[in-house]
């Protein structure tokens, strides 16, 4: 009974995540119906996450053979969905209680520190949860010690990170209702400080006419599958048809082969994307609603497409020029004897075009070009970097793609592994988060706006 308990049920991320979502509805008082529907909908988002990820892997370990065949060298596309699909078959379960534990230690910080920021983008928790888990894990840290350790480092970014970027928000939006919580914000902060720094005098993107026809970039779908239709070709093209009809494609066209697996990959985000939202759709209102009761005057904070609506031209502008940027990187990173990361879709859409925002509100179009620059190169050498770190899911064709992801994996990782003692470790990991409460605290903290005493 207990390994039934502990193994198949409780170690069942699935299950676990089901549960949590159970206790959580229960709690709110919701009628039998709502818990049911809310119970099932978690668990099935967990099982169309596992099928996506079979899909996705499948196009991806094509691609890989392809691009390997074509230029000999091992190309990764970043994409956090697949990384984290992936590594739910050896960490689901910690990433499960790290990422729901973590929200409980984001309340506890909202409550009692200056920081009232309550993280509202339950799918890049999960994510971070996952880093935090492969890295922990692989670093020798186990059990209820690594529960505990990742919760307080996952609580203390979900409300740093959206303080960090507050001051530009508001300069974005104009008002003080709602933060930014992505997991991008290295990449925004420093496109923020590029626009500063290059955009003297520079007029908003606002005032440029941008054609309509390129509306569709806007549809994540319609652009991630001609985006990765393109990449097949081109590297189809360079892999040669002998090698693709012969090795891959079982004497299929290796352009219509090209074409079809284009577009599973992007049906395999578009499943991963459906489980993602399906189960992070029960979890994230339940922890909301206790939000509202514990933290007085808590600020939301949202998933970066929040900003977008304030400048739209800067949207297109920043994926762009945030893809461009990846491209060079992509030629650039051997020179330093880095693996080729392939500019994935999703990160540059996402970040490239938050990062346009947020250069733009500091330095208007040179700032919207020059600070999403900043964040592809970013977040073109940051993958590259963090996969050593990652232990065996550095050996896959895909890692994480945003900034804070690099950021944080790569200074947990050398953390762990500088210090062979567990203890030392942990010390280690607390001080450095207490140090940047109080950086943040001190360069932030005077420009929040004064609340009203709880």
């Amino acid at each position: 009974m207990i390994d039934l308990i502990m193994q198949d049920i409780l170690g069942t991320p699935a299950i676990l995540v089901g549960l949590f979502a159970l206790i959580g509805l229960i709690a709110q008082r919701k009628n039998v119906a709502d818990v049911i529907s809310g119970t099932l909908k978690t668990v099935m988002g967990f099982v169309i996450l596992d099928a996506g990820a079979t899909v996705l892997v499948q196009s991806l370990g094509k691609f890989s053979s392809m691009f390997d065949e074509a230029f000999a060298v091992q190309g990764v596309i970043p994409n956090n969905e697949a990384i984290v699909a992936l590594a739910q078959q050896s960490f689901g379960t910690e990433t499960a209680m790290i990422m729901l534990f973590g929200m409980v230690a984001n309340i506890i910080f909202a409550r009692f520190t200056p920081f009232k920021y309550i993280f509202l983008t339950g799918h890049h928790t999960m994510f971070m949860a996952c880093l935090i888990a492969v890295i922990l894990t692989t670093g020798g840290l186990t059990g209820a010690t690594m529960v505990i350790v990742g919760s307080i480092i996952l609580g203390s970014l979900m409300v740093l990170f959206p303080a960090i970027l507050q001051p530009f928000t508001r300069k974005i939006t104009g008002s003080d209702d709602f933060a930014i919580g992505h997991f991008g914000s290295f990449g925004y902060l420093v496109s923020s400080l590029v626009g500063k720094a290059v955009g003297k005098k520079s007029k908003s993107t606002e005032e440029i006419a941008v054609p309509k026809s390129l509306g569709f970039l806007r549809d994540t779908s319609v652009s991630v599958s001609l985006t990765m239709v393109l990449l097949f070709f081109v590297v189809a093209l360079f892999a040669g048809p002998s090698f693709i009809e012969t090795e891959l494609s079982a004497g299929q066209n290796f352009l219509v082969f090209a074409f079809m697996q284009g577009l599973i990959f992007a049906a395999g985000v578009y499943i991963i994307l459906a489980g993602v939202r399906m189960l992070l759709g029960e979890i994230v209102p339940a922890f909301k609603g206790f939000a509202d009761k514990v933290v007085p005057n808590a600020k939301p904070a949202l998933d970066a497409p929040a900003i977008f609506p304030f400048a739209s031209n800067a949207v297109i502008i920043g994926f762009l020029c945030s893809f461009v940027a990846g491209l060079l990187s992509m030629f650039l990173l051997p020179l330093f004897g880095l693996k080729v990361i392939v500019p994935g879709l999703v990160p540059h859409f996402f970040t490239g075009a938050a990062a346009g925002v947020f250069g733009n509100a500091t330095g208007g179009r040179r700032g919207a070009v020059f600070g999403s620059m900043a964040n592809g190169v970013m977040i073109s050498f940051l993958p590259a970097m963090l996969l050593p770190v990652l232990g065996s899911l550095g050996f896959e064709g895909t890692t994480f793609g945003d900034a804070d992801f690099g950021i944080v994996g790569i200074v947990l990782g050398n953390v762990i592994g500088l210090v062979q003692s567990n203890f030392l470790a942990v010390a280690m990991i607390l001080v450095i988060l207490a140090i940047l409460f109080g950086i943040v605290w001190k360069t932030r903290g005077k420009e929040e706006p004064q609340e009203d005493a709880a």
